[in-house]
């Protein structure tokens, strides 16, 4: 149903007593639309809340808001809450955006909303087309966001009015709570009304931003007695008696609403304003609101009675012949009491030009429904589903009567809240869908729709209240005779449920289970292939070695030629991985299975398996190729609104990816985003485990303790083990903490609980758990045997699956664990490797660490090159604390360090990076001068620029630039 808003026509009347309220709107419309000397200035975005109870004049305010915002030129977006309209999914945003994309032609909306179309398309209602994706409402919200934004841009100025605030929907709601902390950057003013008393949870944070920033919610107070007067006056004549207003500011408590009804009732009788018309007054007062106005309303008969009861039960923007249709009544009659509701001042022209109605004011709409005997009240709304669905304006329109209407098992009803329901999950909204699902249930529906619609309820709820999923999906394996395809898509759906709410045993039981019990091939090998994938990820395996010969075994008489089979490929190259297996066995097997392609957004795959294919590569030494499959992984999640933990999990892992390259600036930017994003999903709580622990990695690496202990703590990370497998290992990363805070003996205890664990697994890749590399180091003060022997074990593992940034990594902590002389051919070695992969992180700690210890033997000139290769490479990384090290270390060798501040740099030309390398070695400028062929000015020009692009201290500068002397110049 498209949505406009739509406003009852009301008199120009002067808003009396709310001069505080027209300030602050004056000047909240003046910082967005200043100009100076007729240059346009920056605008400056805002919210404003006007808050009162029922009848204090909020609507009439933001009709002001309005006007004021038409006269300086600026456009105007607005949406209004409906009491009987909470239940329609993204009804608000939809009137604030329809009516400006509805202004374009197809190809020009497309292009507007370009790769955000499929997202937004169905929330917004522009189409619900069955082939469209279904987006998580992470997705939704930043896709309204977009929208928005580029709306606000695009037309700049814009004032968005949202009355009744506390009426609207909760997915509208949702997105408007986050896209409210934005509009100070944009040229953009939300102004909200509602009543404070009845505003929702989902809304509080709107509550608490109109607070901030010098802003406050503006409470609208009731009239004074002052006021109140000069209203009747208005009507009655200025000769009304003191006291005969008094009376009306007494009876209508100052209620502007209440005090305008009874003034116009009192000039349309004629009265004049006197103490011997007070009965009379308190009469037409009554019948305003509350029983007087149900006994005036019931005064006018039954056809028109019966036809405001229809409208009142349609809601806004009443169509007369939808409302008489549902009201029964023929075309004469309802015309005749659209006269008399007018008249009467209940219902006015909704928009000025006969084109619906609308109740003159909430209250009165509200007071009419709520005295609707309650058997008409559930007959006018089954009529009105009926009426609305016959009309075209699409079942989500229907299903919200329908919801109000008693359970009959009716076949027809079942149906239009299971087509309300798709189209809700398509919109990204599936709360409300859930809500219409649960009703679609208690119909009942037929025995033979029970196992899909309770499937169907599953998938609405999965990422809103995962554990009734399961119940749900339990529920619809006990019934009969389902569809094997339904079934394997239940099973499915029940082991990623049990998964995400820590249950992997049980969902890894539940696959295999389901394998055995599988009659068709296909759907065997799809069973299997879960219950693999929840038994690798599940942390309490009883027999992991027995699982991996069965997946090995299964792999070898597989080609690939399905999804099932290439799921199983995939698997298997992971568990080569995890095991320690040749590197080129794992790579064959990962090639084979992305030959026939694994989807990261298939509905009954997920994307645990083709996530581990791709980081495969990464722990094979291939990280190129590993990104290049994230970033088309993370462009599939985007293209289809899934912009939760799936995208929150692709963010953090390309910043794994980049972390095991040495790119620890660009690391911790995506795992910081990959954070962000899973903090604002309910239920992202592994995708919370990937980024933290990957981030606290990262900032051990820049030399950031203090800030990683503290991000630890704030997540109670090392404190809480989750049951499900996390990489990097929670409990190695935090004993990597633990190491660097200098707490060795903490750091070896957890670490030999992790080693018996994986030792238990027969998982002993130091690539993928560097446990015993971390362990040696941790003993290798207190128990130096002991650091040597799980040093060189690790040294063997690392070579017997054959990727050089490993085995650089391990050769280099036997070469510090062993220490003296001896070490020095394993520093070397570890250097060599690591030069042969893309671990640069990595490489710089070895030549840093062979530097030192060349250093340490008097081999001053190899330590240098070595030192100085370690501090350029540790420069690139951003790894800070290893840059102080490299210079401690040149430093006490007498050697002159480059007084670097760690900045990148990869952007020097040639001779930058020359004068840089000689400046580093400690040449004088002069020899500068004389290797580079330059004067004294070209050395300055030169050295200057290198030190502005690295971002070099500015004393080291004027320190080499001092030294040149002045009476040789070449």
């Amino acid at each position: 149903m498209a949505y406009q808003l739509r406003h009852p026509v009301t008199e120009d009347r002067p808003l009396l007593e709310r001069r505080r309220e027209l300030r602050a709107l004056d000047a909240a419309l003046e910082a967005l639309a200043d100009t100076r000397d007729g240059v346009p200035q920056v605008p400056r975005g805002g919210l404003l809340a006007f808050t009162g109870p029922g009848g204090m004049g909020k609507t009439t305010l933001l009709a002001a808001a309005r006007a004021r915002a038409a006269a300086r030129g600026i456009t105007v977006l607005s949406g209004s809450g409906g009491a009987n309209e909470q239940e329609m999914a993204f009804r608000v945003a939809r009137q604030l955006l329809q009516p400006a994309l509805a202004a374009m032609r197809e190809p020009e909306l497309r292009g507007f909303l370009g790769s955000w179309y499929d997202i937004v398309a169905a929330a917004l209602g522009l189409e619900a087309g069955d082939g469209t994706p279904a987006p998580d409402p992470t997705g939704v919200r930043d896709g309204l966001d977009w929208v928005m934004t580029r709306l606000a841009v695009q037309k700049a100025p814009v004032v968005l009015l949202l009355d009744d605030l506390h009426w609207a929907d909760v997915e509208s709601l949702g997105w408007l709570v986050s896209f409210a902390p934005r509009v100070a950057d944009l040229p953009l003013l939300i102004v909200l009304a509602y009543r404070p008393d009845d505003l929702p949870p989902e809304a509080e944070p709107l509550r608490s931003l109109a607070t901030g920033r010098d802003r406050r919610p503006y409470a609208l107070e009731p009239l004074t007695a002052d006021g109140v007067a000069r209203i009747v006056r208005g009507e009655v004549g200025e000769d009304a008696e003191d006291g005969f207003c008094e009376e009306c500011w007494t009876v209508t408590g100052g209620s502007p609403f209440e005090a305008v009804e009874l003034a116009i009732r009192l000039g349309e009788r004629n009265l004049r304003g006197t103490r011997q018309e007070l009965p009379v007054m308190r009469d037409l007062a009554a019948a305003v609101k509350g029983p007087g106005l149900v006994e005036r309303l019931r005064g006018f008969g039954t056809a028109t009675t019966r036809f405001a009861y229809a409208a009142a039960v349609l809601g806004e923007a009443v169509s007369q012949e939808l409302a008489a249709g549902i009201a029964v009544v023929g075309s004469e009659a309802a015309a005749e009491a659209v006269e008399q509701l007018r008249a009467a001042r209940i219902l006015a022209e909704a928009d000025g030009t006969g084109d619906g109605l609308a109740f003159v004011h909430p209250l009165i709409a509200t007071t009419i429904y709520r005295s609707i005997p309650p058997h008409l009240r559930v007959g006018l709304h089954n009529q009105a589903a009926e009426a609305i669905r016959a009309a075209g304006f699409g079942p989500t329109a229907a299903a919200r009567h329908l919801l109000e209407v008693p359970c009959e098992g009716r076949p027809e009803a079942v149906a239009c809240l299971r087509e309300a329901a798709r189209e809700y999950l398509r919109a990204g909204a599936p709360e409300a869908a859930r809500r219409l699902l649960t009703r679609a249930l208690q119909e009942p529906p037929l025995p033979e729709q029970r196992a899909a619609l309770l499937h169907e309820l599953a998938c609405s709820t999965f990422l809103i209240k995962p554990t009734a999923t399961v119940a749900h999906l339990q529920e619809a394996l006990a019934e009969p005779g389902i569809e094997p395809e339904l079934r394997a898509s239940i099973v499915y759906r029940l082991t990623q449920a049990l998964a995400h709410t820590d249950r992997m045993a049980e969902a890894a039981s539940v696959a295999a289970e389901e394998a055995r019990r599988a009659g068709h091939p296909r759907i065997r090998l799809r069973m299997q292939a879960d219950h693999f994938v929840w038994s690798s990820f599940r942390a309490d395996e009883p027999d992991s070695a027995a699982r991996s010969r069965r997946l090995a075994r299964l792999a070898r008489k597989v080609t690939g030629r399905g999804l099932e089979e290439r799921y199983i490929l995939g698997l298997r190259a992971w568990d080569a991985v995890v095991c320690g297996e040749p590197r080129r066995t794992a790579l064959d097997y990962a090639e084979q299975a992305l030959r026939g392609g694994l989807s990261w957004t298939h509905e009954n795959r997920g994307f645990e398996v083709p996530v581990s294919v791709a980081l495969v590569f990464m722990y094979c030494d291939q990280p190129r190729r590993a990104e290049e499959l994230f970033a088309r992984g993370m462009a599939e999640c985007e293209t289809k609104g899934w912009r939760g933990s799936h995208l929150a999990l692709g963010q953090t892992l390309a910043g794994y990816i980049r972390y095991r390259r040495g790119c620890l600036a660009e690391a911790e930017n995506l795992v910081r985003e990959g954070l962000r994003i899973a903090d604002r999903v309910e239920g992202a709580v592994p995708a919370q485990w990937y980024a933290i622990g990957v981030l606290v990695q990262t900032l051990l690496a820049r030399g950031r303790t203090t800030a990683a202990r503290r991000l630890a703590d704030s997540y109670r990370y090392g404190t809480v083990v989750p049951n499900a497998v996390i990489y990097p290992e929670p409990r190695t990363v935090y004993a990597e903490l633990l190491l660097a805070e200098g707490r060795d003996t903490e750091a070896a205890a957890l670490l030999s609980e992790v080693g018996d664990w994986l030792e238990g697994r027969d998982w002993r890749n130091p690539a993928w758990c560097p446990w015993q590399l971390r362990l040696a180091s941790a003993l290798a003060r207190s128990a130096p045997d002991r650091a040597v022997r799980h040093a060189q074990e690790a040294v063997k593992r690392a070579r017997d699956f054959g990727a050089a940034s490993v085995i650089g990594q391990a050769v280099h902590t036997l070469a510090e664990v062993t220490g003296g002389p001896a070490s020095l051919d394993l520093h070397a070695e570890a250097v060599d490797h690591l030069q042969r992969s893309p671990a640069s992180y990595e490489l710089a700690r070895a030549l840093v660490g062979h530097g030192a210890a060349l250093s340490r033997d008097g081999r001053l000139q190899e330590a240098a090159d070595r030192l100085y290769q370690g501090l350029e490479c540790a420069v690139h990384c951003g790894a800070e604390a290893l840059a102080v090290r490299a210079r401690d270390e040149l430093a006490t060798a007498g050697l002159r360090p480059l007084p670097l501040r760690y900045a990148q740099t990869d952007t020097l030309t040639a001779p930058e990076r020359r004068a840089a390398e000689l400046t580093a070695r400690g040449m004088d400028p002069v020899m500068i001068a004389g290797d580079l062929r330059l004067t004294e000015q070209g050395v300055r020009q030169l050295l200057s620029s290198v030190y502005r692009k690295i971002g070099t201290d500015a004393s080291g500068l004027a320190a080499a630039l001092e030294s040149f002397p002045r009476q040789r110049r070449p």
